[in-house]
């Protein structure tokens, strides 16, 4: 019998056998086994078992999990370049190996931000260097994320950047735009872009209505997301981009993206977990965690996201990442910084919606998953012969309750804080090399 050497150990198969086995592109599930040699998937199903594996290879016993595709996160702010004090990439990829995350779509808004080729081979280093899991650049759409001249699309995709985007800024100028559209359409570039009217939304910073009346606090209007998002969606009419909306949180922005995706229009779009899963309401007494940009709608917004997601008119789902500091979060609610944490508790956040009935667990997971694939092109995010092994096992059953001092992520402004959650996940495999548990 021919002795393991090094080289082989480290090539050596893995099975993960008895395992319910999420195919979110079919949206099935099915009992059975993955093999993974080299990487990738060699084999999957009811024949994956102990009697029919390779000599050497390595099993875990999933007692019945599921294993389904790592996730692939389209928006998530990674810290790197300027804001490590916020996040570093290794502690953003350590919060996503431990949520399942394989693949994050970073956010250009950095210091300097992602305008030149150089950057972008910067993070592209420091992800290979201290990344447990894919990092992939989003480059800006304009210099510097000013709105004013246009980013060199060519040479940033050129360089690694597999996206256009002016992170949490919204172009005014819609001839910008458009210019900006033609030269992407050159390079079938994707464009993401973040729909808020500034000046609508002025210093809003809660939800317009009755809500907001009561607490004493400025709101922003519906309309400030639906008005940028109809322009947007009449300049891909009229240059035949790819258009892909970054966060759309209202019935308004349904309407928009549901007629131009009939009309055929190549256009994707977003909802953040967090809009998905919690609304004004949830903001009780100015918690500041749940201070969001967007902000959170009411219930029956987000009970329209969620149906819009189970019909498939919204495409993905983000854990729209943005950690903050304790300084700029521990403020009156009217001064502290938008955003939350939520790489870590994406996946336990969305089962609650499998759990109440309102989706299934594979069309959850193809929002995260398959989805986001195609759209960025990436052969990940599928569980089938030949993919990447970007795998996860998770039992989404199993409960814990959230600790903010356990979490991974630089900061702990998660609007889950001591939330009570189901789905644990046990291993993360990249390439099929665990970043993540214990095989």
């Amino acid at each position: 019998m021919k002795a393991l050497t090094s080289a082989s150990i480290a090539h050596q198969p893995l099975a993960l056998v008895n395992a319910r086995l999420i195919d979110p592109a079919e949206e099935t599930e099915t009992l059975g086994g993955v093999l993974i040699i080299d990487g990738q998937i060699r084999d999957l199903g009811a024949s994956v078992v102990p009697a029919n594996l390779p000599p050497y290879a390595r099993v875990v016993d999933c007692a019945g999990d599921c294993v389904a595709p790592g996730l692939i996160d389209m928006r998530a702010f990674v810290g790197e370049p300027g804001a490590e004090h916020r996040e570093t990439i290794a502690t953003a990829t350590a919060a996503a190996a431990a949520g399942g995350v394989t693949t994050i779509l970073a956010r250009p808004d950095t210091n300097p931000p992602v305008d030149e080729a150089a950057v972008v081979d910067f993070l592209l280093r420091r992800a290979r260097d201290t990344g447990r899991v894919r990092v992939l650049p989003s480059a800006a759409l304009t210099r510097g994320l000013e709105g004013e001249e246009i980013a060199e699309i060519g040479l940033l995709q050129q360089a690694g950047a597999v996206a256009f985007t002016d992170g949490a800024r919204s172009i005014r100028n819609a001839r910008t735009l458009r210019r900006a559209m033609d030269y992407a359409k050159d390079f079938d570039a994707l464009i993401i872009h973040y729909a808020e009217d500034r000046d609508l939304a002025a210093e809003g910073v809660m939800n317009e209505g009755e809500y907001a009346s009561r607490l004493g606090l400025a709101g922003v209007p519906r309309e400030a997301e639906a008005i940028i998002l109809d322009r947007d969606l009449r300049l891909v009419n009229l240059t035949g981009a790819r258009y892909h909306a970054a966060l759309v949180t209202t019935t308004l922005s349904l309407d928009i993206i549901a007629k131009a995706k009939a009309a055929g229009l190549p256009v994707t779009c977003a909802t953040s977990i967090n809009h998905l899963t919690l609304n004004e309401n949830d903001i009780g007494d100015y918690r500041t965690f749940l201070k969001l940009a967007p902000p959170l709608r009411r219930e029956d917004e987000r009970r329209a996201l969620v149906g819009a997601l189970a019909c498939g008119l919204i495409d993905v789902i983000v854990s729209d990442h943005n950690p903050q500091d304790v300084e700029t979060k521990r403020l009156p609610f009217a001064e502290a910084e938008d955003g939350a944490i939520g790489l870590e508790t994406m996946l336990s956040a969305g089962l609650r919606l499998v759990s109440a009935g309102d989706l299934s667990l594979p069309r959850l997971l193809a929002a995260m998953t398959t989805r986001p694939a195609e759209i960025l092109g990436l052969p990940q995010g599928r569980l089938k012969i030949g993919a990447p092994a970007d795998l996860i096992r998770f039992d989404p059953d199993e409960p814990y309750v959230v600790d903010p001092a356990k979490l991974h992520s630089r900061c702990k402004n998660t609007p889950f804080d001591e939330a009570r959650m189901e789905g644990k996940v046990k291993l993360t495999l990249v390439s099929g090399e665990i970043v993540f548990g214990i095989g």
